[in-house]
């Protein structure tokens, strides 16, 4: 067994030591990165200017990503599930009942995070998501997967409750079936073609009040979008047969 545990020369220390420093390294890479995003928009993030601000060269980093693309990924893909974290908190600190507060809090959470993360969010589902899109990959489709998958939850629950008013296929516009079905592929596969038009309907609603906030579009009158958001909120539980949880009143 000792020769198991014994160290041979520094090649075992030394060993955990770079692999402390590389984690540390790609740690303080993706902070830098975030922080430069944020500051001067992902048009000023490179990988030269990452690796300036956590002090060393640029072949070091290219070690670890491939190229501008794959720091812009990483960055995508750190944002996505710092997202889908705080958005899947707040639905499991609801009831395993409440789907009204469920819905509420996730939607509540989504809409919060982007506001205090205007940057992050821009990057998701914003201005700048064509240029992250271009990094390569599923982008496109992450944040439709992921998200959705969280609100597809819910969504079964009243399904399978019963009660839930959907179109049935014939009733989608033609025009429109099409797509839908491809968005139903990535978000809900098992749930019938009107449950995902009734998860489009709310999330295009939702989507289009956080861009409203992050944005500044109207905040000439709207100083506090808060009001504006519970009001969406009630009118899009109120579409899904469910009134505003007490829980989140």
């Amino acid at each position: 067994m000792e020769g198991i545990f014994a160290m041979d020369g520094m090649g075992t220390a030394s060993g955990t030591r770079r692999e402390r420093q590389r984690e540390q390294l790609l740690l303080d890479t993706r902070r830098a990165a975030r922080e430069m995003a944020a500051a001067e928009g992902i048009d000023g993030l490179t990988l030269a200017a990452v690796a300036r601000a956590v002090g060393v060269s640029p072949p070091a980093l290219y070690r670890y990503f491939e190229g501008r693309d794959g720091l812009v990924r990483a960055l995508y893909d750190d944002l996505t599930a710092e997202l889908i974290s705080t958005v899947s908190a707040a639905v499991e600190r609801q009831d395993v009942d409440d789907l009204s507060a469920q819905l509420h809090a996730g939607t509540l959470a989504v809409f919060d995070w982007s506001i205090a993360n205007r940057a992050a969010f821009d990057l998701l589902m914003g201005s700048a998501y064509p240029k992250a899109s271009r990094s390569g990959g599923d982008v496109p489709q992450v944040i439709a997967r992921e998200l959705g998958g969280v609100f597809t939850k819910p969504f079964e629950g009243l399904w399978r409750r019963g009660g839930l008013a959907f179109p049935a296929d014939g009733e989608i516009p033609a025009a429109l079936r099409g797509q839908l079905e491809a968005y139903r592929a990535q978000v809900c596969p098992h749930l019938p073609t009107g449950v995902a038009y009734l998860m489009l309907t709310c999330w295009r609603q939702i989507y289009g009040i956080t861009c409203m906030a992050a944005y500044g579009h109207l905040d000439y009158a709207f100083g506090d979008y808060r009001a504006l958001f519970d009001d969406m909120i009630a009118s899009l539980l109120a579409l899904l047969g469910l009134p505003v949880s007490p829980a989140l009143r």
